[in-house]
């Protein structure tokens, strides 16, 4: 089957949280909206049925999963990602932001560091904030066009006697990074031998852009596989947001057991059951619309890259190696972050996310969503464009 991604679907009308919500955010109807991570890009013929079928079913009683699900998921990571769990390391949580916070409360007592690497998907800071922890940032170096790790601080950060865990964002967003082997084993290396869990956050893995190549946390070897929370979801892959189907990884029992404890204490049991649906049926029959999208995707970054290059003097696209998340560095317009605002959201009318939000080190920097037919990325980097040419 050959799939139409350059089909522009309107999501208006539908409550959708990108579309719907420009007026009460502040901005005007016929502004883009290219912020928040879900795809302008419909989900795989196959979710559609499934959910269909269950939907004619009209009996939407308390649901929980059975093998066939289970293994769907296994099969999908051990043939993309080579990493095969079993059953009884799996846990269901309606998203990765939730199973992070869950992950905060179980490994963490109120008062003690939470390690991140901002910039970074601000869920993270809000998941420690939140729940009465502290964020303890080694921040991310920008060094010739690409983030790397500050190792010494880094290092530093881990072994203070109040950081407990460390929330990895792989592949990195907003920055695109996939982090290599080497410096995955570099991290968890320090982690272990300072006591500090490592929650691998990788929503986007199936998204790696050659010669880059996504190392699932736990492959990396035993011991770090029994130090580590894997957190990984259909949504960001399929399009599935909506649905609420996450599986998180947890080998360890000791690991496993305080995480199902704060579920518990929640009072969360039964995952949604078209969610679920949806779930098995793009793990079983969504690899060839995945493959074909990744050649699409990839259609849009080299289509951003060369508009950037030539249209967008004093703009900088920070490559990225995976994600369908675009990283734009506005410093060299030598505009304030009011001017930037000003720029992007009332004379470009596009509604990205600002920088800031990812973290001071965010500022000057801009989000775009390039999972979208790119008629649609056309016509929001045309808008920067004639923002920046009627302004010089």
């Amino acid at each position: 089957m050959q799939y139409d991604f350059d089909r522009r679907v309107d999501r208006r009308g539908t409550d959708s949280s990108k579309w719907d919500y420009r007026l009460e955010k502040g901005y005007t109807l016929d502004t883009l909206p290219m912020w928040v991570a879900d795809m302008d890009i419909p989900a795989p013929p196959a979710v559609a049925e499934a959910i269909c079928r269950a939907a004619r079913h009209n009996i939407y009683g308390y649901t929980k999963p059975k093998e066939p699900y289970y293994e769907a998921v296994r099969r999908w990571f051990a043939s993309r990602h080579g990493y095969s769990p079993l059953r009884e390391w799996q846990v269901l949580t309606p998203g990765v932001v939730f199973a992070l916070s869950t992950a905060v409360q179980a490994y963490t007592a109120p008062g003690e560091g939470v390690l991140l690497q901002r910039p970074v998907y601000y869920p993270f800071t809000r998941a420690v904030e939140r729940n009465g922890r502290v964020v303890v940032n080694s921040a991310l170096v920008l060094r010739d066009g690409a983030y790397a790790v500050d190792w010494a601080d880094f290092e530093a950060k881990a072994a203070r006697p109040d950081v407990r865990l460390f929330l990895l964002c792989s592949p990195h967003n907003p920055v695109g990074r996939v982090w290599t082997r080497e410096e995955l084993a570099r991290m968890g290396e320090i982690c272990r031998r300072n006591g500090v869990v490592v929650v691998s956050d990788e929503i986007h893995c199936d998204f790696a852009y050659a010669p880059a190549v996504q190392t699932m946390f736990p492959t990396l070897g035993e011991a770090d596989a029994m130090n580590c929370v894997l957190c990984t979801a259909p949504s960001k892959t399929f399009n599935l947001a909506g649905l609420q189907d996450s599986n998180i990884f947890i080998r360890n029992p000791a690991l496993r057991e305080p995480f199902q404890k704060v579920l518990g204490r929640e009072g969360y049991s039964e995952l949604n059951l078209l969610g679920l649906a949806a779930a098995r049926a793009a793990y079983e029959e969504g690899g060839e619309w995945l493959d074909q999208l990744l050649v699409y995707l990839r259609g849009n970054l080299d289509f951003a890259r060369s508009f950037t290059a030539q249209h967008l003097p004093g703009v900088r696209l920070v490559e990225p190696q995976g994600t369908y998340l675009l990283w734009f560095d506005l410093r060299g317009l030598g505009l304030d972050h009011a001017a930037q605002e000003q720029l992007v959201c009332r004379r470009a009318r596009l509604w990205l996310d600002d920088g800031v939000m990812f973290g001071p080190e965010g500022e000057g920097f801009w989000r775009l969503n390039m999972a979208c037919p790119r008629s649609l990325l056309a016509e929001a980097l045309q808008r920067l464009a004639d923002a920046l040419a009627a302004g010089a």
